[in-house]
């Protein structure tokens, strides 16, 4: 049986991600997933992309959402800024962000949080949080929205497919990455075949019910050390164009969309209520199609 293996969200995007055992699923995704993002002098948002360092940096929000944590991860060894307690301003300035090339507007969070990030990235650096009156839509086989997640609300991987890419990497003589290279919110265990997150149409996990938007593209930061916050060579994207090629990159996990609210927890059960209809000669439609 398919259960969730783990639940994980990222208050600040791009930056560590935060276990936890339970959680509401909002339409926007899990509560409090990229809230907020950190943004250049210009408003462009930075990510692990051209910021490697952003995945040493944890950030916590109490469940209410009035405070913001940010600080160094276990292990970091960055010594550096303190860590630094704010509360989190939904009234603040509003500013014009970019993200992937598309406007957006963010909530400013003030001159403390700037400052501790500029200080940990090393470049000018401001926080901002998604405004609450935030109107995104975000397309795919189902639709939705999501707040500053690159474009769908919850990403999925499955322990099977990590799996697979880590005996590929093996074959190959290298090592194998960790989940945590792919930053999803969902995990699951117990699904024998790899990939069968590409597979599922809509699913039940606790009282949330999430569709399948599309498969998840992969880019140059799931080649980010999560654990020392630099480049680490060519895995695990190398192996992926081995096997797991799409429109635009390659491709692990699968976005989902919010259906129905609800909560959620580690160790529910992962329903699966449709499934992909295949057609023939679609040797691997799921991801064709993404």
């Amino acid at each position: 049986m398919a259960r969730i293996e783990e639940l994980v969200h990222y208050p600040v995007k791009g930056c560590a991600g935060t276990s936890v055992r339970t959680a509401e699923m909002t339409s926007a995704g899990i509560r409090h997933d990229r809230t907020f993002m950190v943004v250049d002098d210009a408003g462009g948002f930075r990510s692990q992309r051209n910021d490697p360092r952003m995945a040493l940096i944890r950030a916590g929000i109490t469940a209410d959402g009035a405070r913001l944590s940010l600080g160094w991860a276990p292990g970091a060894g960055t010594g550096g800024s303190a860590p630094l307690e704010v509360g989190v301003d939904p009234e603040g300035p509003r500013l014009d962000v970019t993200m992937h090339r598309q406007p957006f507007v963010g909530v400013d969070q003030g001159r403390e949080a700037a400052e501790w990030l500029s200080e940990a990235l090393g470049a000018p650096s401001r926080l901002v949080r998604v405004p609450d009156d935030h109107d995104r839509h975000v397309g795919g086989l189902t639709p939705g929205t999501s707040a500053f997640a690159d474009s769908t609300a919850v990403l999925m991987a499955s322990l099977a497919s990590l799996d697979l890419l880590g005996e590929r990497i093996l074959a190959r003589g290298a090592e194998p990455v960790p989940m945590n290279r792919f930053r999803p919110n969902i995990v699951v265990s117990g699904w024998a075949e790899p990939h069968t997150e590409d597979r599922v149409r809509a699913l039940r996990l606790g009282t949330a019910e999430l569709g399948f938007a599309k498969v998840c593209v992969r880019c140059v930061a799931t080649t980010v050390d999560q654990a020392r916050g630099v480049k680490a060579g060519p895995e695990p994207l190398r192996t992926l164009a081995d096997y797991r090629r799409a429109e635009g990159g390659v491709a692990f996990g699968a976005k989902f969309a919010v259906t129905r609210t609800g909560t959620l927890a580690v160790g529910d059960e992962v329903e699966v209520l449709a499934w992909e209809q295949a057609r023939d000669g679609d040797a691997d439609l799921a991801v064709a199609s993404a």
